[in-house]
């Protein structure tokens, strides 16, 4: 099965190739502008967002998924954001009138999530975690929202930890424990782009007995190439 020997890009060899040296370039930039504003505010989709620079930042495709929690979400639900990073998913959902527990293995995400739940005025509805995957994480859920790294190469620090997953080891264990997390009418919201190893995700979702929907797509233009973005909404089949 998918996900239990080491990953193999889903890939042509120039496909690899390219998105090593995007990853590359997206980091040394990243980097600069961290070493010159220690932390940067967002106004996204009605909310105001403090982001320290050992956190991944609102991007300009981020709404893609942004949009489809709010179009999905609803009051009382449980919701679990998984990679939560500044808080941003899980505070959208928690403004729908859902309960939402919030996990991130950066411990500086989690203090940003904590602040920024409570500046928008949902913290009390929302209960934010240190954790790597599922492992602080208990009980079922209506719907899982997860914004997973995109690249497959290893993590410097932890801010990369948000772009990169070596070996797609998180993404993997994400979809292996998955379906025990939800409840019998539960849902996914996972965004992945073609500037990342979308095929392996797809398989992964397959191979896991999820049903896969795009229900939101973006694009970008890089180096003559078009990036698609998507919001796949995944449901157990069978």
């Amino acid at each position: 099965m998918i996900g239990d020997s080491a990953y193999t890009p889903m890939m042509s060899a120039d496909d690899v190739a390219r998105i090593t040296k995007w990853h590359r370039q997206a980091e040394a930039l990243a980097r600069s502008e961290a070493a010159a504003e220690p932390a940067q505010t967002f106004d996204y989709l009605g909310l105001t967002l403090v982001v320290p620079p050992e956190v991944m930042p609102i991007t300009r495709v981020s709404h893609t998924l942004g949009d489809a929690v709010l179009a999905e979400v609803r009051d009382g639900e449980r919701v679990l954001d998984m990679g939560t990073g500044s808080g941003v998913n899980g505070i959208l959902a928690a403004t729908k009138g859902a309960y939402v527990v919030a996990v991130d293995i950066n411990p500086y995400a989690v203090a940003a999530a904590i602040a920024n739940a409570e500046r928008n005025g949902v913290g009390d509805r929302m209960d934010i975690r240190h954790g790597d995957v599922f492992s602080t994480v208990d009980g079922a859920f209506d719907v899982i929202v997860f914004d997973p790294p995109f690249r497959w190469f290893a993590p410097r620090d932890v801010r990369e930890m948000a772009s990169t997953d070596q070996n797609y080891r998180a993404m993997t264990a994400f979809f292996r424990d998955a379906r025990a997390h939800l409840t019998d009418s539960g849902r996914m919201l996972i965004f992945f782009g073609t500037s990342g190893d979308i095929a392996y995700l797809r398989s992964l979702a397959d191979a896991h007995g999820f049903a896969c929907e795009v229900v939101a797509e973006n694009q970008v233009e890089r180096d003559g190439v078009t990036v698609h973005y998507y919001t796949h909404k995944m449901t157990p089949r069978g």
